[in-house]
């Protein structure tokens, strides 16, 4: 797909629907950002492992009731999810009910609060892979830093976290900066 010139004279990546404001406004102020507040970060990680098999335009859709349903991705909360919350959130239309991400979404939060004792911040273990720096790549879904990061949180105990949704999320957050050579934000961090 060929990027358009929109109507406010920006260039967008083609994967932005232009009948969708809100996956607009993700492209123009959010994807490919640097994150490193560890809050944001677990919000995405969870977010995009209930991406697997389905659209990001779905996930974000129903994002705000993601936040509703998590406690605001709030990481003790999510850790503290019992077999009670689960079987509530597994009845909750307003998001993806799949059974197991919703149990991968509580063993993640687990794995990703060790993740912070052990490095001070999920940010300083993410960040630490490229030295602090954010990549720019246009074009694969997935990379060797993607395969990398994958299987050393697989080796922790995460799940839903294959090599595509984690160069989905290294996208989401900034530390790979993805946007298309000629969208209007391609060489913006």
């Amino acid at each position: 797909m060929a990027e358009l010139t929109w109507k406010d004279g920006k260039t967008r990546c083609p994967w932005a629907n232009p009948q969708n404001e809100l996956y607009v406004r993700y492209h123009d102020e959010e994807w490919g950002v640097p994150v490193h507040d560890d809050g944001r970060l677990f919000e995405m990680l969870i977010l995009e492992s209930f991406q697997a098999g389905l659209s990001w335009e779905c996930v974000l859709n129903k994002r705000e009731a993601f936040r509703r349903a998590f406690d605001g991705f709030r990481l003790e909360s999510v850790c503290a999810f019992d077999e009670a919350k689960l079987n509530v959130l597994q009845q909750d239309a307003s998001i993806i009910r799949n059974r197991r991400k919703l149990e991968a979404a509580v063993r993640n939060a687990r794995v990703f609060r060790d993740i912070q004792r052990e490095f001070g911040s999920f940010s300083a273990y993410l960040w630490g892979w490229t030295g602090g720096r954010t990549i720019r790549e246009f074009g694969p879904t997935s990379s060797p830093l993607s395969d990398a990061i994958s299987a050393d949180l697989k080796k922790r105990g995460m799940t839903f976290v294959g090599t595509t949704i984690l160069y989905a999320y290294l996208q989401a957050v900034g530390v790979i900066n993805a946007h298309s050579p000629s969208c209007s934000r391609g060489s913006t961090p």
